[in-house]
């Protein structure tokens, strides 16, 4: 029989390691690929004006475990990345996704900038509910002239010694008008 001391220890450690399960375990090789950081993002845009770009966005190649061995093959190859919408009001109609092909690479343990990436192309302009917005002034669905949108990026690669990496999702609000 085990003393309830050795028994409150157990249950900690126990509870200690199944605490220490985060995302790094749930992605494929050994580094981290971040968006650390926007800079020039619009809050409003008018559909007239488009397409529409970010000034800059910094990826970050972080590795999982800080204290281990850091090598050539944990730099990332840059390969997409993708751009979805969600409505922010009552309206259920979103622009399609954007994917693009992107190309560079972040070496472990630092960063790339990407300066004028594409966010709302063409496609999304020539798509609902956004045509309504800049042929007739309003969402036809809602009777807005404003469409509240939440933009979500996610990136893309492989590490040299070719493990798929995915980044997290990085969002921000944005008002599209006519």
């Amino acid at each position: 029989m085990t003393s309830p001391m050795t028994r409150f220890l157990l249950c900690a450690l126990l509870l200690t390691a199944l605490s220490c399960r985060s995302r790094t375990d749930e992605s494929e090789g050994t580094v981290i690929l971040s968006v650390s950081d926007f800079d020039g993002l619009p809050v409003a845009v008018s559909v007239n004006l488009g397409p529409f770009q970010i000034e800059e966005l910094t990826l970050s190649n972080l590795p999982k475990s800080p204290t281990g061995q850091t090598g050539e093959l944990q730099t990332i190859e840059m390969r997409s990345y993708e751009v979805t919408y969600r409505r922010l009001d009552r309206g259920t109609r979103t622009p399609p996704p954007l994917v693009e092909v992107l190309f560079g690479n972040v070496p472990v343990g630092g960063t790339t900038v990407y300066n004028n990436l594409p966010f709302i192309r063409s496609a999304q302009l020539a798509a609902q509910p956004l045509l309504d917005l800049g042929s007739l002034g309003r969402d036809t669905e809602t009777g807005s002239v404003v469409i509240p949108l939440r933009v979500t990026m996610r990136f893309f690669g492989r590490t040299l010694a070719g493990d798929d990496i995915v980044s997290n999702t990085a969002s921000f609000d944005l008002d599209v008008v006519p």
